[in-house]
């Protein structure tokens, strides 16, 4: 979960651990003692970083809506009005990026996204449509043809496809990393193709 090169923090440790759990046996299947033996702490102390499950959860899920906005807005700032074509493809790699290294995080998504506070589940709604409009916004700079609502669920689709990854077999069965990233983005390319 850490986007920098150093060790992650011990409140990074815990929402990683606290993702994959949740991910495997569900919200309610884990208990703050078993998130805090991942990380070698009583479960009391995980108390001293976060106000209970739901206040993990809830970082979980509105924290990589934000990344994933702001991972798009800064590829979009860098391309700076340039190639259409680079840009899709620079979002298409940051996705790609996102689904092969946090397959936790969308299966909790799926899963647990109802379980959020009412605020807390609009600001990840609220992430998300910007996340897509950015998206949309780029698939129609190289698909000028292609209108507003079908450029919209093209892009929806292409999530769909790409946050398949936690259905696709545990990391060591997959073809490794660079492959299935190459074929994922082939195959989003070739969906907006076909939109």
């Amino acid at each position: 979960m850490a986007t920098r090169t150093d060790a992650p923090t011990r409140r990074e440790q815990i929402l990683k651990e606290a993702a994959r759990l949740f991910a495997e046996r569900g919200f309610h299947g884990v208990g703050v003692d078993e998130i805090g033996a991942a990380v070698g702490i009583s479960g009391p102390g995980l108390y001293r970083h976060f106000a209970g499950k739901d206040a993990m959860l809830a970082e979980l899920l509105v924290g990589i809506s934000g990344r994933l906005l702001t991972g798009g807005k800064r590829r979009l700032a860098e391309s700076d009005g340039g190639d259409p074509e680079a840009l899709l493809d620079s979002l298409i790699e940051g996705h790609i990026d996102f689904a092969l290294d946090d397959r936790p995080l969308i299966t909790l998504h799926d899963r647990e996204l109802d379980r959020l506070r009412d605020s807390d589940r609009k600001l990840v709604r609220q992430l998300q449509r910007q996340y897509v409009e950015l998206w949309v916004e780029a698939v129609r700079e190289v698909y000028p043809g292609l209108v507003e609502q079908p450029a919209r669920a093209a892009v929806h689709a292409v999530f769909g496809l790409l946050n398949s990854t936690p259905h696709l077999g545990r990391s060591g069965g997959l073809p490794g990393r660079e492959a299935t990233a190459g074929l994922l983005h082939r195959m989003a390319r070739g969906a907006f193709e076909a939109a």
